[in-house]
């Protein structure tokens, strides 16, 4: 039997360090992202847009946040590069100081009423270098703790940088309840919608303490000894591994689960146009309770990937994840509220982890180590940019005053779902595949007898050096 230091990369593997990085920088950046999310749907039209018609209002307020998915693949292309020429840890520090300043100042920012056209303007421009900046952080902190883990444990390791995500996204809501709750809503419309912006400070420290700490991954440091770091990963990725980012691509359509169940949903729920009138302070509790559920069920998934693989939970997933999304608009159709939290758990908080906990390892195990931050970055971000551009799409085919909203939005919701059930099934299975193996089409699995040991030896503790 071979031993697994015969293809894995050599030197010390601080599988702790590098995960419990990604987790907390993917936790940090991701409340920036999502408290501009949570502001889009719950405070943004009334305040950044002209007040005349409240259709319009919320139609554009969702289109800036689908603006920062437009940065993205701009940014996956720079940042992706830069991950796999100068390096995983230099490209989170990066993406961490742009995502931290770019947020903080959209809680200066003045009003539409202040400013005019000035105040959407600079919205805008802000939101573009959050999405330039977060196009980095999935690919980059995905690579780095796959890189770091042992074999047999790559899938319950990149986990945590979802787990993470998550995590930030609580975070996001959790920090707008209280101010929703307890603010009288001319407060809550003047200043307290700017607290959350401003906290953002306290992102820029903490990742920067966080993420210095973690050493190079064994795998890149190799390739740098070896003189092997490509000087144009984009070329190589688009070049050999173009079949792949096509259906990484497709797999990130999966995101549309998550945009039905935070942004569209919460427009739908609690802007008057729509009728419903959810108060804003219930409605916020609905994402933070299916995170709350996610975050216990992501490593229990992550590790069930190193079992079975990676396929079969993302098709799972997608299919079960886009029929629930039915359920879960109809709640708030008819505004009931327990219903409509008890299909969030299921829909978001369960069922969509199939997806969510397995893709950060399965993308980054699709190409090999000299250009996985790259195809992973450019793909991955492509894929989610069209999905944050059907908000703006919902609002306007299910406008207010559609009658029949859940069918509407759920079927296009489960059309994209399928999409991505097929790309997974179409893609070769890769959790048995060494790492410096990935990304070969003709790579060679380890047989299940010998992988089972393998991990069996991971799980113990008593293979690879770990910190």
């Amino acid at each position: 039997m071979a031993s697994p230091g015969d293809r894995e990369p050599h030197g010390t593997h601080q599988t702790k360090k590098a995960t419990a990085s990604g987790w907390i920088g993917s936790a940090l950046e991701y409340y920036d992202f999502f408290i501009y999310a949570s502001a889009a749907a719950l405070i943004f039209p009334q305040i950044f847009f002209p007040s005349g018609n409240p259709q319009i209002a919320i139609i554009a307020s969702l289109a800036t946040y689908g603006v920062g998915y437009v940065a993205r693949p701009i940014g996956a292309f720079v940042l992706g590069h830069w991950g796999d020429t100068h390096g995983r840890k230099t490209v989170l520090l990066l993406c961490m100081f742009m995502m931290g300043f770019s947020t903080m100042a959209v809680g200066f920012l003045p009003t539409y009423q202040q400013a005019g056209l000035l105040a959407p303007a600079l919205l805008v421009l802000f939101r573009l270098i959050q999405g330039f900046a977060v196009a980095g952080e999935i690919s980059g902190a995905s690579s780095m703790i796959l890189e770091h883990a042992p074999f047999g444990r790559r899938g319950y390791y990149a986990s945590f940088t979802l787990q993470g995500v998550q995590a930030g996204q609580i975070m996001a809501a959790a920090v707008f309840l209280p101010l929703a709750y307890y603010l009288p809503t001319e407060a809550f419309n003047t200043w307290g919608w700017r607290v959350p912006f401003i906290l953002s400070a306290l992102v820029i420290i903490a990742g920067y303490i966080i993420r210095r700490e973690v050493s190079e991954t064994p795998a890149f440091a190799e390739e740098g000894a070896n003189k092997a770091v490509p000087r144009a990963p984009i070329v190589e990725a688009f070049k050999h591994h173009w079949a792949d980012m096509l259906r990484v691509v497709c797999m990130s359509l999966m995101n549309v689960v998550p945009v039905v169940a935070t942004v569209f949903g919460g427009a739908y729920a609690v802007q008057a146009a729509y009728g419903i009138g959810f108060p804003k302070a219930v409605y916020l509790w609905i994402p933070v309770l299916g995170n709350i559920v996610a975050v216990f069920v992501i490593p229990f998934v992550g590790n069930l990937s190193d079992k079975i693989g990676r396929r079969p939970p993302i098709i799972v997933g997608a299919l079960v994840s886009g029929l629930l999304s039915f359920g879960y608009l109809f709640a708030i159709s008819i505004a009931n509220v327990p219903l409509a939290i008890v299909m969030s758990l299921l829909m978001w908080g369960v069922i969509y982890q199939g997806y969510n906990a397995t893709f950060p390892s399965f993308y980054p195990e699709l190409f090999p180590t000299r250009a996985r931050v790259t195809a992973m970055a450019i793909a991955q971000n492509t894929g989610t940019t069209i999905t944050a551009l059907l908000p703006a799409l919902f609002a306007t085919v299910a406008p207010p005053g559609s009658t029949n909203v859940p069918m509407t939005v759920g079927a296009i919701t489960f059309g994209i779902t399928i999409i991505s059930a097929v790309a997974a099934w179409s893609a070769r299975e890769t959790h048995r595949v060494h790492l410096n193996d990935l990304g070969e089409r003709n790579a060679v699995p380890v047989s299940k007898p010998e992988y089972d040991s393998l991990r069996a030896t991971a799980v113990s503790g008593t293979g690879l050096a770990s910190s």
